[in-house]
């Protein structure tokens, strides 16, 4: 099968389109012909070994899994013969996790994966759109109790994470505002914010608003101005972007007054992945593109998503001869 191969850490370059062995699953796997994939500001990290830690997870050199790619979309194909929860021509979507593998034409993953159904009312290309910043945006807002008539900011509101955020808030019935840039306003009220402040213009912790809940999806929001900025009782989230300080800035922050600082990885469930089908399949949600590539054009689209201007997802389309 081809697939793209992560010779090093490194830049763009290191991603190379080679020819490798097509993986067998194991009597608990199931494998996967893909058809779309994605690459996420976590893939580009990854790829990078930017922070360094990543390497004490991934490999030291090089990535122990040398095919990356984390979202994807496609059809089961084979599995093994304990596999009970699909069947042989399931359309599926979901997440390879640490395992990684879906910058290729197929990946075999674990029954009891980060696997769900794909939405019926979108394409492959669309559905790989979902997971990385679906299962993120979900899991924080959950840790900050969302409820219904909350205040929410999200902070890089046109970014993966937060194109899903902003509809998930306005789902779970909070009056949302979005922080990005001017040439994405319009494209964040169109997903339902209520309010959207271009950051190149307006400081949102000078305003004087404050809010429930102040959701960072980009990591670069002032950690004081985020801090001054909420209500007592309330949460500010930071996806994996904390450094060293912002951690134990949140720790103090959250000992000594009402506002919590919550942060970390991710934790990932199909059943999550469930819940957000079910909400598509609503109507609820959508996806957001900003461009498609092919899969012999992932390092342009590392490249592209590198920069850090991306609106919503870069997804890749994986073509069968």
């Amino acid at each position: 099968m081809k697939a793209i191969v992560s010779t090093a850490y490194g830049s763009p370059e290191v991603l190379q389109l080679r020819e490798v062995k097509t993986p067998v699953p194991t009597e608990n796997e199931i494998l996967i012909r893909i058809h779309a994939t994605s690459v996420s500001s976590g893939d580009v990290r990854i790829r990078k070994a930017d922070p360094y830690a990543v390497r004490f997870v991934y490999g030291f050199r090089k990535p122990k899994n040398d095919i990356l790619g984390y979202a994807f979309a496609g059809e089961i194909e084979a599995m093994g013969k304990n596999v009970k929860r699909f069947k042989v021509g399931d359309q599926v979507f979901g997440s390879a996790g640490m395992h990684m593998g879906a910058y290729a034409e197929y990946v075999c993953l674990p029954e009891d994966g980060v696997l769900a159904m794909k939405p019926k009312n979108m394409s492959y290309a669309e559905a790989a759109a979902i997971p990385f910043g679906g299962n993120t945006a979900l899991y924080f807002l959950r840790k900050a109790e969302i409820k219904n008539g909350q205040k929410v900011l999200i902070y890089g509101a046109s970014s993966a994470i937060g194109t899903i955020a902003v509809q998930l808030a306005k789902y779970f019935g909070a009056e949302v505002t979005g922080v990005c840039s001017s040439a994405n306003l319009d494209m964040v009220l169109s997903l339902g914010a209520d309010k959207v402040i271009d950051y190149t213009k307006v400081d949102f912790s000078k305003s004087g608003e404050t809010y429930d809940v102040i959701f960072d999806t980009v990591g670069k929001s002032s950690f004081s101005g985020s801090i001054k900025s909420l209500k007592k009782n309330s949460f500010y989230l930071k996806t994996v972007h904390m450094d060293l300080s912002s951690i134990f800035r949140g720790i103090w922050t959250s000992m000594t007054s009402g506002k919590k600082v919550k942060g970390g990885v991710t934790v990932e469930k199909s059943e999550d992945l469930n819940f957000l089908r079910e909400i598509i399949e609503a109507g609820k949600l959508k996806a957001v593109i900003d461009r498609t590539y092919t899969l012999e054009q992932i390092p342009e689209a590392h490249g592209y998503v590198e920069k850090g201007h991306k609106k919503g997802n870069v997804v890749i389309t994986v073509d069968h001869e």
